[in-house]
């Protein structure tokens, strides 16, 4: 049977549902899909930053142990002024914030970020306003996007794409290179430890010297753990003892 569930919207921390008198919002969503008989695992993905619900969807994650502990949670910038370009409703601060509200209610929380670089009008100086917010998030990972218009968007008809491609391409890599530093010193804290992994099945890299098979799962914070044993495993929980890491993958042993 089906062992773990998504909730999934692009501000799916959003969700209202009006009953009689009682509205009910994301938080009582992962209670109800909690109550389910054989769903082990509940993630949902993504969360706006806003501070709506917020602390109610946190305690949710904090009380509901079937919740997994990681928030996806869009910055997009670390600018003030880009945020405002971009008719984000939140400030850096305020994101930095919530974030920290999150880590505080949940203990053990990993969180997830998404940036876009070249925004028009992005200065050196905006662009550096993000990197330290990457520096300060301590984000497990983040997934960082080059600017490119949207045709028939609002933002495709009142901006200028004024950052050159190049200069776009040099801060993608460096703010991923930021950032892998901070993911390289998170993983290390796995070392020696044992995580219960969701296994999903043979890596894309299945057979190493000597034959075995190589499986890839995560665990609730979303680290991926790769570990050799039997295919029989896709699908099931599993006992991994971490031995070595990288900035975004867990190397371990089967228990």
């Amino acid at each position: 049977g089906i062992k773990q569930v998504t909730l999934l919207g692009q501000t799916v921390n959003s969700y209202e549902y009006l009953a009689g008198d009682k509205t009910y919002c994301l938080a009582d969503m992962l209670e109800l899909v909690s109550s389910v008989d054989g769903i082990e695992w509940i993630r949902f993905v993504t969360s706006y930053p806003q501070e709506k619900y917020f602390e109610r969807i946190c305690e949710a994650m904090r009380d509901l142990p079937k919740v997994c502990r990681y928030l996806h949670m869009p910055a997009q910038s670390g600018s003030n002024r880009i945020l405002k370009a971009m008719n984000r409703k939140h400030t850096a601060e305020e994101y930095l914030e919530l974030l920290e509200k999150a880590k505080d209610i949940v203990p053990g929380l990993y969180p997830a970020g998404d940036f876009i670089v070249g925004f028009p009008g992005e200065s050196d100086e905006d662009f550096e306003a993000t990197v330290n917010l990457v520096k300060k998030a301590r984000y497990k990972n983040c997934f960082v996007f080059k600017y490119s218009p949207r045709p028939g968007t609002a933002g495709d008809r009142r901006l200028t794409d004024d950052v050159p491609m190049e200069v776009k391409k040099q801060r993608n890599i460096e703010l991923l290179t930021v950032q892998e530093k901070v993911s390289d010193e998170l993983s290390k804290e796995f070392l020696g430890k044992t995580v219960k992994v969701l296994v999903e099945g043979p890596s894309k890299k299945s057979h190493r010297d000597g034959g075995n098979l190589q499986l890839v799962g995560r665990t609730d914070t979303d680290w991926i753990a790769v570990f050799d044993g039997e295919a029989s495993l896709a699908g099931q929980f599993a006992d991994v003892k971490i031995t070595k890491t990288s900035p975004l993958t867990l190397f371990g042993e089967l228990l």
